[in-house]
Protein backbone atom coordinates (compact mmCIF):
# COMPACT_ATOMS: atom_id res chain seq x y z
CA UNK A 1 0.00 0.00 0.00
CA UNK A 2 1.33 3.56 -0.96
CA UNK A 3 2.34 5.59 2.01
CA UNK A 4 1.98 9.17 1.47
CA UNK A 5 3.23 12.16 3.42
CA UNK A 6 1.73 15.36 4.02
CA UNK A 7 4.20 16.82 1.23
CA UNK A 8 3.36 14.08 -1.29
CA UNK A 9 -0.30 14.79 -0.98
CA UNK A 10 0.51 18.84 -1.28
CA UNK A 11 2.56 17.73 -4.61
CA UNK A 12 -0.45 15.43 -6.15
CA UNK A 13 -3.05 17.95 -5.79
CA UNK A 14 -0.86 20.27 -7.82
CA UNK A 15 0.59 17.94 -10.60
CA UNK A 16 -3.33 15.89 -10.94
CA UNK A 17 -5.32 19.81 -10.96
CA UNK A 18 -7.18 18.17 -8.07
CA UNK A 19 -9.54 21.08 -7.27
CA UNK A 20 -11.68 19.39 -4.51
CA UNK A 21 -11.05 17.33 -1.72
CA UNK A 22 -14.17 14.96 -0.48
CA UNK A 23 -13.13 13.67 2.85
CA UNK A 24 -15.13 10.79 3.62
CA UNK A 25 -16.44 8.55 6.22
CA UNK A 26 -19.17 5.93 7.07
CA UNK A 27 -21.94 6.08 9.45
CA UNK A 28 -23.09 3.18 11.53
CA UNK A 29 -25.94 1.97 8.89
CA UNK A 30 -23.03 1.82 6.20
CA UNK A 31 -23.62 4.78 4.62
CA UNK A 32 -20.71 7.22 2.99
CA UNK A 33 -20.95 10.75 4.20
CA UNK A 34 -18.94 13.40 2.89
CA UNK A 35 -17.59 16.71 3.26
CA UNK A 36 -16.40 18.27 -0.13
CA UNK A 37 -13.73 21.30 0.22
CA UNK A 38 -11.95 23.24 -2.01
CA UNK A 39 -8.03 22.35 -2.36
CA UNK A 40 -7.34 25.52 -0.92
CA UNK A 41 -8.46 23.74 2.67
CA UNK A 42 -6.23 20.87 1.82
CA UNK A 43 -3.72 22.72 4.55
CA UNK A 44 -6.70 22.93 7.22
CA UNK A 45 -7.95 19.46 6.71
CA UNK A 46 -4.42 17.70 6.85
CA UNK A 47 -4.00 19.45 10.25
CA UNK A 48 -7.20 17.94 11.19
CA UNK A 49 -8.83 21.16 12.02
CA UNK A 50 -11.91 20.56 9.78
CA UNK A 51 -15.09 20.07 11.79
CA UNK A 52 -18.73 19.12 10.89
CA UNK A 53 -21.76 18.51 13.11
CA UNK A 54 -22.24 14.66 14.65
CA UNK A 55 -25.70 15.06 15.52
CA UNK A 56 -27.20 15.12 11.35
CA UNK A 57 -25.64 11.78 11.14
CA UNK A 58 -27.30 8.46 11.99
CA UNK A 59 -26.05 6.81 15.14
CA UNK A 60 -23.41 9.52 16.47
CA UNK A 61 -24.01 11.86 18.78
CA UNK A 62 -27.07 14.40 20.34
CA UNK A 63 -27.37 18.28 19.64
CA UNK A 64 -25.52 19.77 22.67
CA UNK A 65 -22.71 17.34 21.94
CA UNK A 66 -22.53 17.78 18.30
CA UNK A 67 -18.84 19.35 17.27
CA UNK A 68 -16.71 16.66 15.48
CA UNK A 69 -13.29 16.50 14.13
CA UNK A 70 -12.04 14.63 10.81
CA UNK A 71 -8.90 13.09 10.82
CA UNK A 72 -7.81 12.52 7.03
CA UNK A 73 -5.81 9.08 6.51
CA UNK A 74 -3.44 9.83 4.49
CA UNK A 75 -2.63 6.89 2.79
CA UNK A 76 -6.60 6.67 1.59
CA UNK A 77 -5.46 9.86 -0.87
CA UNK A 78 -7.02 8.76 -4.16
CA UNK A 79 -8.04 11.11 -7.35
CA UNK A 80 -11.19 10.12 -8.63
CA UNK A 81 -10.62 9.09 -12.33
CA UNK A 82 -13.82 9.99 -13.67
CA UNK A 83 -14.03 13.64 -12.87
CA UNK A 84 -13.33 16.77 -14.90
CA UNK A 85 -9.73 17.34 -16.34
CA UNK A 86 -10.42 21.10 -15.75
CA UNK A 87 -10.70 20.38 -12.01
CA UNK A 88 -10.70 16.88 -10.76
CA UNK A 89 -11.94 15.51 -7.22
CA UNK A 90 -9.65 13.53 -4.67
CA UNK A 91 -10.74 11.91 -1.21
CA UNK A 92 -9.34 11.28 1.90
CA UNK A 93 -11.16 8.87 4.02
CA UNK A 94 -11.26 10.03 7.71
CA UNK A 95 -11.97 8.87 11.62
CA UNK A 96 -13.60 10.69 13.70
CA UNK A 97 -12.62 12.67 16.58
CA UNK A 98 -13.62 14.19 19.31
CA UNK A 99 -12.95 18.03 20.58
CA UNK A 100 -11.01 16.47 22.95
CA UNK A 101 -8.68 14.86 20.90
CA UNK A 102 -9.69 11.36 21.64
CA UNK A 103 -10.88 8.86 19.01
CA UNK A 104 -14.92 9.13 18.72
CA UNK A 105 -16.35 5.72 19.92
CA UNK A 106 -19.48 6.25 17.48
CA UNK A 107 -17.23 5.84 14.84
CA UNK A 108 -17.17 2.46 12.75
CA UNK A 109 -13.79 2.90 11.62
CA UNK A 110 -12.01 4.00 14.70
CA UNK A 111 -13.41 0.99 16.41
CA UNK A 112 -12.51 -1.50 14.07
CA UNK A 113 -8.91 -0.48 15.07
CA UNK A 114 -9.80 -0.90 18.29
CA UNK A 115 -10.35 -5.19 17.56
CA UNK A 116 -7.31 -4.83 15.59
CA UNK A 117 -5.42 -3.61 18.52
CA UNK A 118 -6.72 -6.22 20.35
CA UNK A 119 -6.04 -9.05 17.91
CA UNK A 120 -2.34 -7.46 17.94
CA UNK A 121 -2.38 -8.27 21.69
CA UNK A 122 -3.01 -12.01 20.95
CA UNK A 123 0.60 -11.94 19.18
CA UNK A 124 -1.50 -11.79 15.72
CA UNK A 125 -0.52 -8.94 13.74
CA UNK A 126 -2.63 -8.79 10.67
CA UNK A 127 -6.03 -9.72 9.89
CA UNK A 128 -6.90 -10.40 5.94
CA UNK A 129 -10.01 -10.06 4.21
CA UNK A 130 -10.62 -10.73 0.75
CA UNK A 131 -14.24 -9.53 -0.40
CA UNK A 132 -16.44 -10.56 -3.18
CA UNK A 133 -19.06 -8.42 -3.07
CA UNK A 134 -22.60 -9.09 -5.95
CA UNK A 135 -24.57 -6.38 -7.26
CA UNK A 136 -27.68 -6.20 -9.57
CA UNK A 137 -27.80 -3.74 -12.90
CA UNK A 138 -30.89 -2.24 -13.31
CA UNK A 139 -31.99 0.47 -16.04
CA UNK A 140 -33.05 3.48 -15.21
CA UNK A 141 -36.21 5.56 -16.53
CA UNK A 142 -36.48 8.92 -18.22
CA UNK A 143 -36.43 10.27 -15.10
CA UNK A 144 -33.29 8.78 -13.99
CA UNK A 145 -35.10 6.82 -11.36
CA UNK A 146 -33.98 2.90 -10.84
CA UNK A 147 -36.61 0.55 -12.29
CA UNK A 148 -37.75 -3.25 -12.54
CA UNK A 149 -35.94 -4.00 -15.42
CA UNK A 150 -32.81 -5.28 -15.52
CA UNK A 151 -30.73 -5.12 -18.18
CA UNK A 152 -29.69 -8.41 -19.39
CA UNK A 153 -30.70 -12.08 -19.35
CA UNK A 154 -26.79 -13.60 -18.70
CA UNK A 155 -26.16 -16.32 -16.43
CA UNK A 156 -23.13 -17.15 -14.33
CA UNK A 157 -20.15 -16.62 -16.24
CA UNK A 158 -22.04 -15.64 -19.81
CA UNK A 159 -20.48 -13.23 -22.24
CA UNK A 160 -22.27 -10.49 -24.23
CA UNK A 161 -24.35 -10.40 -26.22
CA UNK A 162 -26.49 -11.86 -23.39
CA UNK A 163 -24.30 -10.25 -20.63
CA UNK A 164 -25.77 -6.48 -21.67
CA UNK A 165 -23.79 -5.41 -18.58
CA UNK A 166 -20.56 -6.29 -19.68
CA UNK A 167 -19.55 -3.05 -21.05
CA UNK A 168 -20.50 -1.36 -17.96
CA UNK A 169 -18.33 -4.26 -15.67
CA UNK A 170 -15.25 -3.57 -17.76
CA UNK A 171 -15.70 0.20 -17.08
CA UNK A 172 -15.87 -0.30 -13.53
CA UNK A 173 -12.45 -2.58 -13.80
CA UNK A 174 -10.84 0.07 -15.59
CA UNK A 175 -12.16 2.50 -13.19
CA UNK A 176 -10.55 0.71 -10.09
CA UNK A 177 -7.50 -0.27 -11.61
CA UNK A 178 -6.64 3.72 -12.26
CA UNK A 179 -7.56 3.86 -8.16
CA UNK A 180 -4.89 1.33 -7.88
CA UNK A 181 -7.32 -1.80 -7.05
CA UNK A 182 -5.87 -4.84 -8.19
CA UNK A 183 -9.20 -6.80 -9.50
CA UNK A 184 -8.33 -11.04 -9.56
CA UNK A 185 -11.77 -11.42 -11.72
CA UNK A 186 -14.78 -9.70 -12.94
CA UNK A 187 -18.27 -11.76 -14.16
CA UNK A 188 -21.73 -12.56 -14.06
CA UNK A 189 -23.39 -14.12 -11.56
CA UNK A 190 -25.93 -16.79 -11.50
CA UNK A 191 -29.12 -14.53 -11.37
CA UNK A 192 -29.74 -12.24 -14.77
CA UNK A 193 -28.15 -8.58 -13.96
CA UNK A 194 -26.25 -9.61 -11.21
CA UNK A 195 -22.21 -9.06 -11.20
CA UNK A 196 -19.42 -9.87 -8.79
CA UNK A 197 -16.12 -8.04 -9.41
CA UNK A 198 -13.33 -9.35 -7.01
CA UNK A 199 -9.91 -7.83 -6.04
CA UNK A 200 -6.98 -8.68 -4.30
CA UNK A 201 -7.39 -8.73 -0.43
CA UNK A 202 -5.74 -6.56 2.20
CA UNK A 203 -5.71 -5.71 5.76
CA UNK A 204 -9.06 -5.73 7.14
CA UNK A 205 -8.94 -2.07 7.60
CA UNK A 206 -7.85 -1.44 4.15
CA UNK A 207 -10.35 -3.84 2.67
CA UNK A 208 -13.20 -2.16 4.44
CA UNK A 209 -11.92 1.55 3.02
CA UNK A 210 -11.34 -0.53 -0.21
CA UNK A 211 -15.18 -2.07 0.05
CA UNK A 212 -16.86 1.38 0.52
CA UNK A 213 -14.60 2.79 -2.42
CA UNK A 214 -15.76 -0.26 -4.39
CA UNK A 215 -19.21 0.76 -4.02
CA UNK A 216 -18.84 3.99 -4.90
CA UNK A 217 -17.28 3.64 -8.36
CA UNK A 218 -19.51 0.75 -8.89
CA UNK A 219 -22.81 3.08 -8.38
CA UNK A 220 -21.27 6.07 -10.31
CA UNK A 221 -20.17 3.87 -13.50
CA UNK A 222 -23.34 2.24 -13.66
CA UNK A 223 -25.27 5.42 -13.62
CA UNK A 224 -23.23 6.66 -16.51
CA UNK A 225 -24.46 3.32 -18.78
CA UNK A 226 -28.06 4.59 -17.83
CA UNK A 227 -27.94 1.74 -14.94
CA UNK A 228 -28.90 1.24 -11.46
CA UNK A 229 -26.40 -0.56 -9.20
CA UNK A 230 -27.67 -1.88 -6.12
CA UNK A 231 -26.16 -4.02 -3.28
CA UNK A 232 -29.30 -4.66 -2.17
CA UNK A 233 -29.67 -8.42 -0.78
CA UNK A 234 -32.59 -9.45 -2.61
CA UNK A 235 -33.63 -7.53 -5.23
CA UNK A 236 -36.08 -9.37 -6.96
CA UNK A 237 -38.30 -12.66 -5.73
CA UNK A 238 -36.92 -16.10 -7.18
CA UNK A 239 -33.40 -15.40 -8.22
CA UNK A 240 -30.04 -15.56 -6.02
CA UNK A 241 -29.65 -12.76 -3.96
CA UNK A 242 -26.30 -10.95 -3.68
CA UNK A 243 -23.70 -11.40 -0.62
CA UNK A 244 -20.25 -10.55 0.07
CA UNK A 245 -18.40 -13.80 1.11
CA UNK A 246 -15.40 -12.53 3.09
CA UNK A 247 -12.53 -14.47 3.13
CA UNK A 248 -10.29 -14.36 6.00
CA UNK A 249 -6.73 -14.90 7.59
CA UNK A 250 -4.91 -14.30 10.73
CA UNK A 251 -1.14 -13.48 10.05
CA UNK A 252 1.84 -13.79 12.35
CA UNK A 253 5.06 -11.51 10.79
CA UNK A 254 4.27 -12.64 7.36
CA UNK A 255 3.21 -16.18 8.75
CA UNK A 256 -0.50 -17.30 7.89
CA UNK A 257 -1.37 -18.74 11.19
CA UNK A 258 -4.35 -20.61 9.62
CA UNK A 259 -2.00 -23.03 8.28
CA UNK A 260 -0.30 -26.25 9.19
CA UNK A 261 1.34 -28.83 6.48
CA UNK A 262 1.09 -31.49 9.64
CA UNK A 263 -2.94 -30.71 10.33
CA UNK A 264 -5.51 -32.61 9.15
CA UNK A 265 -6.80 -30.39 5.93
CA UNK A 266 -3.59 -28.72 6.34
CA UNK A 267 -5.37 -26.61 8.57
CA UNK A 268 -3.94 -25.47 12.21
CA UNK A 269 -5.09 -25.41 15.67
CA UNK A 270 -5.70 -21.81 15.08
CA UNK A 271 -7.60 -22.02 12.25
CA UNK A 272 -9.87 -24.88 13.73
CA UNK A 273 -10.81 -22.62 16.99
CA UNK A 274 -11.11 -19.45 14.85
CA UNK A 275 -13.84 -21.36 12.88
CA UNK A 276 -15.36 -22.83 16.23
CA UNK A 277 -15.70 -19.21 17.06
CA UNK A 278 -17.63 -18.22 14.15
CA UNK A 279 -19.83 -21.08 15.06
CA UNK A 280 -20.55 -20.25 17.90
CA UNK A 281 -21.11 -16.41 17.51
CA UNK A 282 -23.25 -16.74 13.94
CA UNK A 283 -26.64 -16.92 15.06
CA UNK A 284 -25.67 -13.52 16.75
CA UNK A 285 -23.50 -11.98 14.77
CA UNK A 286 -25.79 -12.10 11.60
CA UNK A 287 -27.77 -8.91 12.68
CA UNK A 288 -24.62 -7.05 11.92
CA UNK A 289 -23.68 -8.67 8.83
CA UNK A 290 -26.79 -9.38 7.59
CA UNK A 291 -28.64 -6.05 8.48
CA UNK A 292 -31.50 -5.20 6.67
CA UNK A 293 -35.28 -6.43 6.41
CA UNK A 294 -33.90 -7.46 3.47
CA UNK A 295 -31.43 -9.05 4.07
CA UNK A 296 -33.36 -12.68 5.80
CA UNK A 297 -35.11 -12.87 2.04
CA UNK A 298 -31.43 -14.05 1.05
CA UNK A 299 -30.97 -16.12 3.83
CA UNK A 300 -33.09 -19.09 2.46
CA UNK A 301 -32.65 -22.75 1.23
CA UNK A 302 -32.42 -23.02 -2.71
CA UNK A 303 -30.75 -19.69 -3.74
CA UNK A 304 -27.20 -21.07 -2.32
CA UNK A 305 -26.77 -18.32 0.50
CA UNK A 306 -26.31 -20.62 3.62
CA UNK A 307 -29.02 -20.17 6.23
CA UNK A 308 -27.54 -22.99 8.30
CA UNK A 309 -24.40 -22.89 10.49
CA UNK A 310 -21.96 -25.57 9.75
CA UNK A 311 -18.57 -25.51 8.00
CA UNK A 312 -16.87 -27.73 5.46
CA UNK A 313 -13.76 -27.70 3.17
CA UNK A 314 -16.05 -29.52 -0.03
CA UNK A 315 -19.44 -27.93 -0.50
CA UNK A 316 -20.64 -24.87 -0.74
CA UNK A 317 -24.09 -25.24 1.10
CA UNK A 318 -22.33 -24.20 4.68
CA UNK A 319 -22.17 -21.04 6.57
CA UNK A 320 -18.11 -21.64 6.21
CA UNK A 321 -16.20 -23.19 3.16
CA UNK A 322 -12.08 -23.95 3.28
CA UNK A 323 -11.21 -22.70 -0.03
CA UNK A 324 -8.39 -25.27 -1.72
CA UNK A 325 -5.87 -23.34 -1.59
CA UNK A 326 -2.85 -23.77 0.99
CA UNK A 327 0.02 -21.89 2.48
CA UNK A 328 -0.30 -18.57 2.70
CA UNK A 329 -3.46 -18.39 0.71
CA UNK A 330 -4.88 -20.60 3.65
CA UNK A 331 -8.47 -18.61 4.80
CA UNK A 332 -11.78 -18.89 6.35
CA UNK A 333 -14.64 -17.72 3.89
CA UNK A 334 -17.76 -16.80 5.30
CA UNK A 335 -20.69 -17.09 3.04
CA UNK A 336 -23.56 -15.34 5.10
CA UNK A 337 -22.53 -11.84 4.86
CA UNK A 338 -24.37 -9.71 2.71
CA UNK A 339 -23.34 -5.93 0.57
CA UNK A 340 -25.81 -4.27 2.45
CA UNK A 341 -23.47 -5.27 5.95
CA UNK A 342 -21.39 -1.74 7.19
CA UNK A 343 -18.15 -3.34 6.31
CA UNK A 344 -16.40 -1.80 9.64
CA UNK A 345 -18.76 -3.31 11.69
CA UNK A 346 -19.28 -6.70 10.25
CA UNK A 347 -14.89 -6.92 10.24
CA UNK A 348 -15.32 -6.11 14.16
CA UNK A 349 -17.64 -8.61 14.74
CA UNK A 350 -16.28 -11.46 12.86
CA UNK A 351 -12.58 -10.49 14.36
CA UNK A 352 -14.52 -10.66 17.67
CA UNK A 353 -16.05 -14.25 17.00
CA UNK A 354 -13.06 -16.02 15.83
CA UNK A 355 -10.48 -14.48 18.49
CA UNK A 356 -13.26 -15.49 21.23
CA UNK A 357 -12.82 -19.21 20.30
CA UNK A 358 -9.16 -18.90 20.26
CA UNK A 359 -8.84 -17.61 23.69
CA UNK A 360 -11.54 -19.89 24.66
CA UNK A 361 -9.88 -22.83 22.83
CA UNK A 362 -12.91 -23.79 21.41
CA UNK A 363 -13.36 -27.28 19.18
CA UNK A 364 -14.36 -26.71 16.11
CA UNK A 365 -17.33 -29.68 15.17
CA UNK A 366 -16.66 -31.78 12.40
CA UNK A 367 -16.84 -30.49 9.16
CA UNK A 368 -20.76 -31.31 7.14
CA UNK A 369 -19.60 -32.34 3.60
CA UNK A 370 -23.11 -33.45 2.93
CA UNK A 371 -25.56 -30.90 0.88
CA UNK A 372 -27.67 -29.60 4.01
CA UNK A 373 -29.97 -28.37 1.97
CA UNK A 374 -31.06 -32.08 1.01
CA UNK A 375 -30.87 -33.18 5.13
CA UNK A 376 -34.41 -33.22 6.98
CA UNK A 377 -34.73 -31.39 10.16
CA UNK A 378 -33.43 -34.01 12.22
CA UNK A 379 -30.63 -34.53 10.24
CA UNK A 380 -29.54 -31.34 10.98
CA UNK A 381 -30.19 -31.16 14.59
CA UNK A 382 -28.43 -34.99 14.90
CA UNK A 383 -25.49 -33.17 12.71
CA UNK A 384 -25.33 -30.40 15.94
CA UNK A 385 -26.49 -28.01 12.99
CA UNK A 386 -28.40 -24.51 14.19
CA UNK A 387 -30.77 -22.61 11.82
CA UNK A 388 -30.02 -18.91 11.41
CA UNK A 389 -32.33 -16.09 12.46
CA UNK A 390 -34.60 -16.01 9.27
CA UNK A 391 -36.45 -12.65 10.30
CA UNK A 392 -34.11 -9.07 11.58
CA UNK A 393 -36.32 -9.13 14.81
CA UNK A 394 -34.85 -12.50 15.59
CA UNK A 395 -31.61 -12.11 14.82
CA UNK A 396 -30.87 -8.64 17.08
CA UNK A 397 -32.67 -10.73 19.78
CA UNK A 398 -29.83 -12.86 19.64
CA UNK A 399 -27.14 -10.14 19.38
CA UNK A 400 -28.11 -8.64 22.27
CA UNK A 401 -27.25 -11.82 24.33
CA UNK A 402 -23.93 -11.88 22.77
CA UNK A 403 -21.26 -10.19 25.39
CA UNK A 404 -18.61 -10.74 23.03
CA UNK A 405 -20.11 -9.00 20.71
CA UNK A 406 -21.51 -6.15 22.19
CA UNK A 407 -17.90 -5.80 23.51
CA UNK A 408 -16.39 -6.03 19.77
CA UNK A 409 -19.24 -2.73 18.70
CA UNK A 410 -18.58 -0.76 22.09
CA UNK A 411 -21.74 0.02 24.15
CA UNK A 412 -22.35 3.63 21.88
CA UNK A 413 -22.56 1.68 18.51
CA UNK A 414 -23.94 -1.64 19.88
CA UNK A 415 -26.99 0.60 21.32
CA UNK A 416 -27.24 3.05 18.27
CA UNK A 417 -27.27 0.29 16.02
CA UNK A 418 -29.89 -1.98 18.06
CA UNK A 419 -32.08 1.26 18.57
CA UNK A 420 -31.71 2.21 14.61
CA UNK A 421 -32.41 -1.47 13.21
CA UNK A 422 -35.51 -2.25 15.83
CA UNK A 423 -36.94 1.29 14.60
CA UNK A 424 -36.96 -0.46 10.95
CA UNK A 425 -38.35 -3.40 12.14
CA UNK A 426 -41.20 -1.80 13.48
CA UNK A 427 -41.97 -0.26 10.20
CA UNK A 428 -42.00 -3.14 8.36
CA UNK A 429 -43.90 -5.28 10.51
CA UNK A 430 -46.31 -2.35 10.96
CA UNK A 431 -46.48 -1.79 7.09
CA UNK A 432 -49.08 -3.24 5.09
CA UNK A 433 -46.51 -4.42 1.95
CA UNK A 434 -48.68 -5.76 -2.00
CA UNK A 435 -48.45 -9.18 -0.98
CA UNK A 436 -50.76 -9.14 1.50
CA UNK A 437 -53.93 -7.52 -0.61
CA UNK A 438 -52.91 -9.50 -3.40
CA UNK A 439 -53.58 -12.35 -0.96
CA UNK A 440 -55.99 -11.04 1.34
CA UNK A 441 -58.57 -8.53 -0.43
CA UNK A 442 -60.33 -10.40 -2.74
CA UNK A 443 -59.97 -13.46 0.01
CA UNK A 444 -61.57 -11.88 3.24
Amino acid sequence: MARFTREDIFRLAKEQNVKYIRLQFTDILGTIKNVEIPSSQLEKALDNKMMFDGSSIEGFVRIEESDMYLFPDLDTWVVFPWTAEKGKVARLICDIYNPDGTPFEGDPRNNLKRMLKEMEALGFTDFNLGPEPEFFLFKLDEKGEPTLELNDNGGYFDLAPTDLGENCRRDIVLELEEMGFEVEASHHEVAPGQHEIDFKYAGALRACDDIQTFKLVVKTIARKHGLHATFMPKPLFGVNGSGMHCNLSLFKNGVNAFYDPNGELELSETARQFIAGIIKHAPNFTAVTNPTVNSYKRLVPGYEAPCYVAWSARNRSPLIRIPASRGLSTRVEVRSVDPAANPYLAMAVLLAAGLAGIKNSLQAPPPVDRNIYVMNKEERIEAGIVDLPATLAAALDNFKTDEVLIAALGNHLAEHFIEAKEIEWDMFRTQVHPWERDQYMSMY
